[in-house]
């Protein structure tokens, strides 16, 4: 895989230092749902270190230790703004 790169000003870019795959992933890996192609990557329960932020984003910074739990919620699209953040 490439090296990641910020794209919005709100990115954050982290160095894992640990991962897990979940249920869902395994649907996926154990072909029950076969919509894995090369090159995909599994695992998206990390947790680790900020390297890098974007120029918007001012809740990190650099050398903070993060967890990414499976849900990551945006705070602005139509279901953020509703309180369903899961969507």
């Amino acid at each position: 895989m490439p090296d990641p790169k910020i794209e919005h000003g709100r990115d954050a870019i982290i160095k894992v230092t640990a991962c897990a795959i979940c249920g869902s992933d395994l649907h996926l890996f154990d072909g029950v749902m076969p919509t894995m192609e090369k090159g995909d990557v599994l695992g998206h329960e990390t947790m680790g270190e900020v390297v890098e932020v974007g120029s918007e984003n001012n809740k990190l910074k650099v050398g903070d230790r993060v967890v990414v739990p499976f849900r990551i919620s945006c705070g602005e699209c139509f279901f953020c703004k509703k309180g369903f953040f899961s969507r």
